[in-house]
């Protein structure tokens, strides 16, 4: 007998070996209809599956938010059976579900293409009315290995090989076909429904390894409704026209090319926002106690052993040797350099916290497959800091790191969804005794700070548990930036020590920390973020001046000085071209304000206002716009301080951050 803990608490006894579907059915025949799933003590397991040990147990349903993975995983077994009966002798490999949606990688010959997508689409569909049973088997691994070559299947065969000896093979068969599969699965394709579309082709390689064949990708979304279906195509529309490349393109920021795989070129408009950017977070940091810092590009390869990143980041780092006989690599990070100021003459217990800041230039290699514009590069800048600290002052540095994040990211219009605590990896440095005190400590400072963190079990670094930030954007989307990370390790692996106030050597606690992270993918999810249509602080360009006649040309010219001179960034449009070609052409630009000037404004002192994303305008006298438009685009943090001139000052600290 097994007993089953209800979610109503209620108790019950079953002989073992009873089913899902049979506890369904004795509930009630409505309830056997809707069942697609069992839970037993948080594992999901398949309706038709014998039952082995008690526990925890639910029923779910379609309507079930955690049934929703095993839909999507459903639906991309339905997408290889489509393909391969459409496209004989195509090869399925793997087809997971993942974030929004699943994908199959497939071996092929030939390309796909996305009229393809459509006709495989249509055959899913089918494939759904024709409720195919899903299957459960346990196969004798040899003989899985055997059978799947026999049919041509390489590459199951393959991954069947790389299981441990001893674990179970399961084959799943949905009808006629079959796939290699932990599970679980619906009971049947029916069940899956047509809440689903193919999004996309692309290419990757077996195994994530460029040294493989490469393979044919299809990209699909699912979904428990055809309403949430709909809503997603249109959150993606949304984020298709807020895609950082295309109006990083459109709006002149920067572009990327072969020639120079994950590096940025920053244009000027670019390079503007990137320093508005810089120069608000060294304010910050400025304001906060924090000493800047710059460490060397390239260091000695014995940093990077004594630190420990040489064993696991070396397949990602850029290393060159001299003729000389020297084996050195750009900096994939920053932290080893900062111990080695921190080293530089004798520090006190008076002494700490130091906390050390660098904008600082990285350089990973990152497969040429995984780069995506500045949201994953191979050259990057970091708004890096490290705090060295006593252990009795971690809390407290980490709950002032934690408002300053929280503020920082707020002025720059980013909310916040949650704050992650990742804890202990599979692989890592450090005893499960250090592990344990660390992630108390993360823990406690989170909640001295007012904040519950969500854990992420294994995502922290390999020598600490840190606290990230995740924040959701303007329509809904999440990105991870932002992070401290502490750290007992690196300290005494690079052997830094303070003396303490009884006259001892003692290791500083080092606490990694970064609020944007790389600035690139900062700035690509603010591009995003606002769809290009920055607030007047951040725009690349402020204001332009533009014309309606030549008559006014003179005017324009002494407006746009004006502007100049409140500190706002301007452009001038003294063109022959029509003023509704040239607002329309500034408008796409996404040029936040248009001061617009004929011969009546000329002739009255004044320009006209026209706001991007609104058709009306504000005829102001040009001081009074001057000095108006300078206060509205004064940073945030220098608005906050009540600063005349803010945005002079802003200019002026970007002109000192390039």
């Amino acid at each position: 007998m097994i007993d089953l803990i209800f979610p109503d608490g209620s108790k019950r006894s079953f002989d073992a070996g009873v089913t899902g579907r049979e506890i369904a059915a004795g509930i009630s025949k409505s309830l056997e209809k809707k069942a697609i799933l069992v839970k037993v003590d948080g594992e999901l397991l398949d309706l038709d599956r014998p039952l082995e040990k008690g526990g925890a147990f639910e029923i779910l349903t379609r309507e079930s938010p955690e049934a929703l993975e095993t839909i999507r995983h459903d639906v991309s077994h339905i997408l290889a059976e489509a393909v391969q009966e459409l496209f004989p002798g195509t090869q399925v490999t793997i087809g997971p579900a993942i974030e929004d949606g699943f994908y199959y990688d497939f071996a092929r010959d030939e390309p796909f293409s996305l009229d393809d997508l459509a006709k495989i689409e249509q055959r899913m569909k089918e494939i759904v009315d024709r409720d195919e049973p899903i299957r459960r088997e346990e196969w004798d691994r040899d003989e899985a290995i055997r059978h799947f070559r026999e049919i041509g299947e390489e590459y199951k065969a393959q991954i069947i090989e790389s299981i441990p000896v001893g674990e179970k093979i399961t084959v799943y068969r949905q009808g006629q076909w079959k796939d290699l599969c932990r599970g679980p699965h619906l009971p049947s394709t029916k069940h899956a429904g047509k809440a689903f579309k193919l999004t996309k082709l692309a290419g990757a390689y077996w195994r994530g390894d460029h040294r493989n064949p490469q393979l044919q990708r299809i990209y699909g979304t699912a979904w428990a409704s055809e309403a949430e279906l709909e809503a997603y195509i249109q959150r993606l529309e949304e984020a298709e026209k807020r895609d950082h490349r295309k109006l990083g393109r459109q709006m002149d920021l920067f572009h990327m090319q072969e020639e120079g795989k994950g590096m940025v070129f920053w244009h000027e408009k670019g390079l503007t926002l990137w320093r508005t950017v810089e120069s608000y977070v060294r304010r910050r940091l400025d304001a906060a106690g924090y000493q800047e810092v710059r460490t060397p590009q390239v260091l000695d390869r014995v940093f990077w052993e004594k630190s420990g990143h040489w064993d696991k980041y070396r397949p990602n780092m850029f290393v060159c040797e001299t003729e000389e006989g020297e084996e050195l690599s750009l900096k994939p990070m920053n932290c080893p350099g900062h111990v080695q100021i921190f080293k530089f003459g004798q520090k006190s217990y008076r002494d700490l916290p130091l906390r050390m800041a660098e904008f600082g230039a990285c350089h990973r290699y990152e497969p040429s497959g995984s780069l995506h514009g500045l949201m994953r590069v191979r050259a990057f800048t970091q708004d890096d800091a490290h705090i060295f600290c006593r252990e009795d002052q971690i809390e407290e540095e980490t709950a002032r790191f934690i408002e300053l994040a929280n503020s920082i990211h707020a002025d720059f219009g980013l909310e916040r969804d949650h704050i992650a605590l990742a804890t202990r990896p599979e692989i890592r440095a450090g005893s499960d005794e250090f592990w344990d005190k660390a992630e108390a400590q993360m823990l406690s400072a989170a909640r001295k700070a007012g904040v519950e963190p969500v854990i992420a079990e294994g995502d922290g670094a390999f020598y600490a548990p840190k606290l990230d930030w995740v924040l959701k954007d303007s329509i809904g989307r999440t990105w991870t930036c932002g992070t401290i990370q502490l750290d007992y390790v690196l300290p005494e692996r690079l052997g830094a020590e303070y003396v303490a106030e009884d006259g001892s050597k003692q290791r500083p606690v080092m606490l990694h920390r970064a609020i944007c992270g790389s600035l690139e993918r900062f700035i690509g999810v603010l591009i995003e973020n606002y769809a290009g249509a920055f607030p007047l602080w951040l725009a690349p360009v402020q204001v332009v001046v533009a014309t309606i006649t030549s008559d006014a040309d003179d005017f324009a010219r002494k407006a746009a000085e004006e502007l100049k001179a409140k500190g706002l960034r301007v452009d001038l449009d003294l063109r022959n071209e029509k003023i509704n070609y040239k607002i329309r052409e500034h408008s796409l630009a996404k040029i936040p304000v248009i001061a617009v000037v004929g011969r009546r404004e000329a002739e009255e002192g004044k320009v006209a206002l026209r706001r991007l994303g609104s058709d009306g305008q504000q005829i102001l006298p040009l001081s009074e716009a001057a000095n108006a438009l300078a206060l509205e685009a004064s940073p945030p943090d220098l608005a906050r301080q009540g600063q005349s001139g803010g945005a002079t000052a802003a200019r002026g600290g970007e002109k000192e951050a390039g």
